[in-house]
């Protein structure tokens, strides 16, 4: 056997490319260690280069999961001072790799009436730059350069698998199906998009709510969500996702997050009923942040999160108004939000456009 040894410039970016790995006959993981840090260093390295990070520019973000670790890492690399704003549902140890990381995390304790913790967040983040001289929001949300960042991702798929029928995996921003799919349809339009959605947000239709599955869906509107890129969308349950979490550990020794859990619990549906067409499901984070939940079979009998068995098959609904609290399959046949019947009308405020200070 040979042995070759790559070398990087730093950390993020020897882990920002994902491995691909074989789950089955016509289905290929795009196994990330940790996605996030894609756009992160895209979109810090790009602003620099833009001249938008003087010597004292504070760089500052609202954030409650892995896209503010990225932050963290390059910034940390980046000598760049970093300001996060969170909200309770923050992960402890994540929390303390933040702070060792230099960053300073401020936490919203109350939700905004409308648009819940992620508003109230976005209104402090507002108040936080009002008081700094010179600050840049890296804005994963609405920053294009966030989709753009995946660019090399669908390189990669195309260099290596060729034609790329379907891609799978979780929507939060939509930069990483939104950018992954946009680039790959260059080459090949039938490419499908199949989004993962939690019930209870507001992406794909229905009411905004609590959402036990974290790191996927939303409270607002990031405008970096092409609606017209989908042509189907999938809502999972918590434990559906954590369910399909351990069984992707047990069956593949992927140790994954409980997003990569429910995007293959539907990428496995679809490969397993199209055998001669390819797919490729993404899966962004490792499962470290998770060990004392998710793969913790205590904490998930005690949350009522165990299940003996997944279903076999989505219920497929005729709209988003029709989704229950289960793994569910709507047709959204690549249409902007307004034309598809049953969606919940816009009422909160969309994620802001970008402005820097």
């Amino acid at each position: 056997m040979t042995v070759t040894t790559a070398t990087y410039p730093s950390i993020t970016e020897a882990q920002m490319i994902p491995r691909l790995v074989r789950l089955g006959p016509n289905l290929y993981g795009a196994v990330f260690t940790l996605m996030k840090l894609l756009p992160a260093h895209y979109i810090l390295k790009r602003a620099e280069q833009r001249g938008e990070l003087g010597a004292g520019t504070v760089v500052v973000e609202t954030t409650s999961g892995t896209f503010g670790l990225a932050l963290a890492m390059q910034c940390a690399l980046m000598e760049r001072p970093l300001i996060l704003v969170s909200d309770p549902a923050i992960d402890p140890n994540l929390y303390r790799r933040l702070t060792d990381l230099g960053a300073r995390v401020e936490i919203c304790r109350e939700p905004a009436p409308v648009g819940g913790y992620q508003e109230a967040r976005l209104r402090r983040l507002a108040e936080i730059r009002a008081g700094l001289p010179d600050s840049f929001c890296p804005e994963q949300y609405t920053n294009e350069d966030n989709p753009r960042s995946y660019g090399v991702v669908a390189e990669m798929l195309h260099q290596t698998l060729g034609d790329v029928d379907c891609v799978i995996g979780p929507v939060g921003s939509g930069g990483s199906m939104c950018g992954t799919v946009r680039a790959l349809r260059e080459r090949t339009p039938h490419t499908l998009a199949l989004g993962v959605d939690s019930h209870r947000s507001v992406l794909f239709g229905q009411a905004d709510g609590p959402r036990g599955l974290r790191g996927l869906g939303n409270s607002l509107w990031p405008s970096n969500l092409d609606h017209t890129v989908f042509d189907e969308v999938h809502w999972c349950s918590a434990a559906e996702a954590y369910t399909q979490t351990r069984l992707l550990h047990a069956r593949h020794a992927l140790f994954q997050g409980p997003t990569s859990g429910a995007a293959h619990l539907v990428a496995q549906w679809w490969a397993d009923r199209h055998p001669d067409r390819l797919g490729v499901v993404m899966l962004p984070d490792e499962g470290y942040r998770y060990q004392a939940t998710v793969y913790d079979d205590s904490w998930l009998a005690d949350n009522g999160l165990r299940l003996d068995a997944l279903p076999a098959e989505p219920l497929t609904v005729a709209s988003p108004a029709g989704a229950g609290e289960h793994w569910t399959r709507f047709a959204w046949a690549r249409r902007s939000y307004d034309e598809v019947p049953g969606t919940v009308p816009r009422t909160g405020r969309p994620l802001p456009d970008r402005a820097r200070s």
